[in-house]
This record gives C-alpha cells, sequence and structure tokens, in this order.
C-alpha cells in the first residue's frame, strides 16, 4: 500500500548527504509518494534540489543565507537550546511546510519524517500543527550529536572548537532527551547512537521504546569495482567531509603517527587524501611529495577503486561511517579502528582488518601492500558483506515498514 510521506531535510540531499537522498529515491521507487521541502544556501545547492524532483518525488524550498544562520546562532547563545537546533531554522521554509499541509488536507500525508538534530525545530512546529491529526512524525536523529560532542570534549579540543562544544554540550543533552519524547518514533544509525539517546531520554522523562536503528547503506550499482581497472601497486586512501572535526583528527593521525612507520619500510607509499574543504592543516601536508591532498572531487570512486588499500584511523565519532562501506562496496580492502567499524556487523580479519595504535595500523597496512593475494580476499569480502547488509533497496523497506508501524499506532489513538 502506497505512502505519502513529507519529507524534511534541513539540507539539500545529495551524494555527500546519502542517507537522506538515497532513502528519497528507494522509498519513491517502492512505489511511495515523497515531498521533499529543504533549503538551500546557493545556486548549485537549489540546482541539486530540483534534480530530486522525479517519479514518485516532489521538491519544495526556500534560499536560506548563511547571514541567517549565523544569526540564528546568535540569537540562541543567551537561551539553553542548542546552536545546531537553529542553525538551519528558517520561518519561510515552516510556511512552506504549513502551506503543503493545507493543501493536501482533503489527502492528508500518512507519516512526516524530520531529520537530524539540525531539523528538529521543523518537526516540533509540525508536532504543533498536527496535534489534531492521525499523522505521524518521525524524527531521523541521524546520530547522537551529545555523544560526539563528549568525545570531543575528551579529546580537549583547543581554541573556539573546546568552547563551543562545551557551551553545545549540557544543552544537547538536555534538548536531545526531551526529543525523543515528544516525537512518534526516533531513529538512528546504530546501535550506540540509540543506547546514548535512550540513557537521555530517561533523563528527561519515562520515554516508550520508541527509537530504531535504521543503517546506512550503499549505492551497489554507483560504488562498485570498476571491471578490467589496475590498481595502484602501493597508494592509500582516506576520504571524508575534511570541514568535520573528526576526520580532521583521523587524517592528522594518520599522516603524524602511521605514516611514517609505513614509510619506513616502504618509502614509495603514497597517500591520497580526499575530501571537500580540507583546513590548512590538512592542505599542508601535501608538502610532502608522497601525500596528495585532493581538495572536492566531482567523483570519489576512482579514487577508492585505484587505491591498494583504503584507511579509516577514526579515533572518534558517532553512527555509520559511510567512508568505510563506501570503500568496501568498491572492493577495496580496508584497514579501519574498531571505532570506525563499532556500527558494522563485520568480521574482523577476514571482512575488513582492523587495529588501534599507530604500530598496529601501520603493520596491517604493510601486511595488505606485501600481498595481492590478501587484498583481494579482504576486499572481495567487503564486497559480499556490504551486498547481504547494506543495501539502500532492503533498507528503505525497513523505514517503509517502521512508517506503517508508527502510522497504525497514531491512528489507534483516534479510533
Amino acid at each position: 500500500m502506497q505512502l505519502k510521506v513529507l519529507f524534511v531535510v534541513p539540507y539539500v540531499p545529495d551524494l555527500i548527504r546519502v542517507r537522506p537522498y538515497n532513502l528519497i529515491r528507494h522509498l519513491a521507487e517502492r512505489g511511495n509518494q515523497v515531498m521533499v521541502v529543504a533549503p538551500w544556501t546557493n545556486e548549485e545547492e537549489h540546482e541539486k534540489l530540483q534534480q530530486l524532483r522525479g517519479p514518485g518525488v516532489d521538491v519544495a524550498g526556500v534560499d536560506l543565507p548563511k547571514w541567517r544562520s549565523y544569526w540564528n546562532c546568535l540569537l540562541a547563545v543567551p537561551t539553553t537550546i542548542p546552536l545546531q537546533s537553529v542553525y538551519c531554522w528558517h520561518p519561510a521554509l515552516m510556511q512552506t511546510v504549513t502551506t503543503l499541509l493545507a493543501d493536501h488536507a482533503e489527502k492528508s500525508f500518512d507519516v512526516v519524517h524530520v531529520e537530524h538534530l539540525r531539523g528538529a525545530r521543523y518537526g516540533l512546529k509540525l508536532l504543533q500543527e498536527l496535534a489534531d491529526s492521525a499523522v505521524p512524525v518521525v524524527w531521523d536523529s541521524v546520530d547522537s550529536i551529545s555523544y560526539l560532542f563528549r568525545q570531543t570534549v575528551d579529546r580537549n579540543p583547543q581554541g573556539l572548537r573546546r568552547v563551543l562544544t562545551q557551551l553545545e554540550l549540557q544543552r544537547t543533552e538536555w534538548y536531545e532527551g526531551y526529543l525523543v519524547n515528544a516525537f512518534d518514533h526516533v531513529l538512528v544509525t546504530s546501535k550506540t547512537d540509540k543506547k546514548a539517546l535512550e540513557e537521555l531520554a530517561h533523563l528527561a522523562a519515562p520515554a516508550a521504546d520508541k527509537v530504531a536503528v535504521l543503517n546506512n547503506g550503499v549505492d551497489l550499482a554507483y560504488f562498485m569495482p570498476e571491471p578490467g581497472l589496475q590498481r595502484e601497486p602501493a597508494t592509500l586512501v582516506v576520504s571524508g567531509k575534511l570541514s568535520y572535526h573528526a576526520n580532521v583528527s583521523m587524517v592528522l593521525h594518520l599522516a603524524q603517527n602511521v605514516m611514517p612507520l609505513v614509510w619506513a619500510e616502504r618509502p614509495e607509499v603514497k597517500l591520497c587524501v580526499v575530501g571537500k574543504n580540507p583546513p590548512r592543516e590538512i592542505l599542508a601536508l601535501g608538502e610532502n611529495l608522497a601525500v596528495m591532498v585532493t581538495g572536492t572531487v566531482p567523483d570519489i570512486r576512482p579514487y577508492l577503486q585505484q587505491a591498494t588499500v583504503a584507511v579509516a584511523p577514526i579515533t572518534y565519532g558517532a553512527g555509520i561511517q559511510n567512508k568505510v562501506l563506501e570503500a568496501m562496496a568498491c572492493g577495496t580492502p580496508v584497514v579501519a579502528t574498531s571505532k570506525a567499524v563499532s556500527a558494522l556487523d563485520i568480521l574482523p580479519g577476514e571482512d575488513v582488518l582492523v587495529a588501534d595504535d599507530a604500530q598496529q595500523l601501520a603493520r596491517a597496512v604493510l601486511q595488505l601492500l606485501s600481498s595481492r593475494d590478501l587484498q583481494k580476499t579482504i576486499g572481495d569480502a567487503g564486497r559480499r558483506y556490504v551486498e547481504n547488509h547494506h543495501s539502500w533497496k532492503a533498507i528503505a523497506g525497513k523505514l517503509e515498514a517502521i512508517y506503517w508501524e508508527a502510522v497504525i499506532k497514531k491512528r489507534g489513538k483516534y479510533l
């Protein structure tokens, strides 16, 4: 049976923001009607939003200039709400959502889906708008942001980042607990984030068991081994959005602590750092002739498909690491820390090589570099793992079932 879904996202879904992008596409492929509402910050994002339009998918949105996001945060400083929760707020976007609800009054949406802490304020307003209806509002937290902030504080960041993180931590813990109790259903990407949110919810008030794990997936037709393409003999690739502090920490740890041990035995090894918006300290790594920092690339797949090994030495973070899943989908053998794969049901040593300190990471990398047979064995196993566990098609089917559970439960209150 077809569902009509109002899907509110605080940013434009695309190949970087893969979770909403793929959920929307695959929900539509399953025969559902999805109305996507999102703000854009520039013309490129506006075009990407329009490109989502297609069979089963319609879109609407407004321009959200950076100055408004900064102004929202400034106004929130003296309050008790997290800055993240107001960063993407725009009254015009809320009015767009309200108008859509009014226009569809005769044939109401079956369910409302709101993503991320940055979109939660829209969700709270929608709970008010739909207070007398049987339409459930599902909040996809994605990750527990306060869990991430606690790890960031523990790593003792310096300067403005430390001040902002400490400012946000207590607010976000309270707010996330409140949100879990407020919404009809809550989604996260991992069991660790589920536990973190449920603990916060019980601090706020007794909460029903309504937090569900909805893993991230991989577009298996997009990320795949390139037939006939020869891999580089000694090239490592590390990828991720490099404006994100946990990824910056990961790359610096790799370059400063792990690679010197690798180069001591294999000086010919190259390191390719691929990711959007690298800060100065990452760009500076490119002064080493053995390191290439690409910045934004139009397509990450060639870098994954040609690399000998993908590395993900993540020291802190939350949720599922898409960078790991995408490399595995490309058949690239992965060396990762236990933190990077904690949300995956992998077999360490078979699907991925797992190591935590610098010496162990270097040894795992050198082990793979020295054996083409091991590269193929681990690479093939990684591909099979994502095929079996992280198909977006199957994940969209699970989301559809969660929607129906929320719909039936909410409608039951009105019978």
